[in-house]
């Protein structure tokens, strides 16, 4: 069967999204260019979001405060010795807020990205709250000729939950961010986390049609995961209760229920996620890598005949 995104996976998956956009392999290749984040800073908060611990997902490559074009240069070698596929990159700006800077601050770390010859573009992750009129316009003019997505850290649809982890904005404020970055045709990415304190099944799955909504190029999901030094692991072990952990079988099922209601044309990046065992300070599913996860989402699928978008508008979209 081929589905509405134009292949036979069960989920309009980010590879086919890239595969249909560029026509073959193009890796990401991520940088750390030193920002910080105004939830830390004081800006709008501090002490950060209380689930944030950015080394745990930061590749060795990456320095903080380092030359931009370095990392580049130590990253392209470090995936072409991985996969000898690839020959072009887009640039993965990760680390904090990269968008919190001034406009020439900007152009000059983002300028000096592009002109590296095998990067075909960039992915910048920042925070709705860091954005405005002239920073977007100024991507906008990127992306006449190169790829320019802006993905941004949205974590839950829900006020309550945003405001317990002490994210420092609304869902509002993240559903304007987004609608201003998809007005002017650049690619707009959505974080959210699965199993955050006090929010159920039927909220995650309730928080689909929110997702739908929005004028998202692509959407990634990842299970929580309590890190060593933030203040959730603080508060999950003086209160263990009020977290809840799936097994990994039982998330995949959760998983494929939200991916059911996903509107077709969304494309999912990413379901779930690893980190280093030397930061964990919860429970884990062990040593698993996303390869590992991926080939097990998709038997599931399989056995429960089920795909991408399958309920959305079928009047049983949460």
């Amino acid at each position: 069967m081929i589905y509405p995104w134009g292949d036979e996976r069960r989920f309009n998956s980010y590879s086919g999204y890239f595969r249909r956009l560029f026509g073959g392999r193009i890796q990401k290749v991520t940088v750390n260019a030193g920002f910080t984040c105004p939830n830390r800073d004081g800006h709008c908060g501090t002490g950060g979001c209380t689930f944030c611990n950015n080394e745990a997902f930061t590749p060795s490559y990456c320095m903080r405060g380092g030359d931009v074009t370095w990392q580049i240069r130590e990253g392209i070698e470090f995936h072409n010795n991985r996969y000898r596929t690839a020959d072009r990159f887009l640039v993965y700006f990760q680390s904090f807020s990269n968008t919190y800077a001034p406009l020439d601050q900007l152009k000059k770390i983002y300028d000096s990205a592009l002109s590296y010859p095998q990067v075909a573009g960039i992915v910048v992750g920042t925070r709705p709250d860091c954005v405005d009129e002239a920073k977007l316009d100024y991507f906008a003019e990127l992306a006449r000729s190169h790829y320019v997505a802006i993905e941004y850290g949205i974590e839950s649809c829900h006020d309550e939950t945003l405001r317990a982890v002490n994210r420092g904005h609304d869902f509002h404020c993240a559903a304007e961010a987004v609608r201003m970055t998809a007005e002017r045709r650049l690619h707009v990415g959505a974080h959210f986390i699965l199993g955050l304190p006090g929010e159920s099944d039927e909220m995650l799955l309730a928080q689909t049609t929110a997702i739908n909504d929005l004028p998202l190029t692509t959407v990634k999901f990842h299970q929580l995961q309590i890190f060593k030094g933030t203040a959730m692991a603080a508060d999950y072990a003086a209160h263990p209760e009020r977290y809840r952990f799936w097994a990994l079988p039982d998330y995949i099922d959760l998983f494929i229920d939200i991916l059911r209601r996903l509107r077709p044309s969304l494309v999912v990046e990413r379901f779930a996620s690893e980190a280093p065992p030397r930061y964990h300070a919860g429970p884990t599913w062990g040593l698993i890598r996303n390869e590992q996860l991926l080939a097990m989402l998709e038997r599931r699928l399989a056995d429960r005949n089920a795909w991408q978008g399958e309920l959305y508008g079928s009047g049983q979209r949460v």
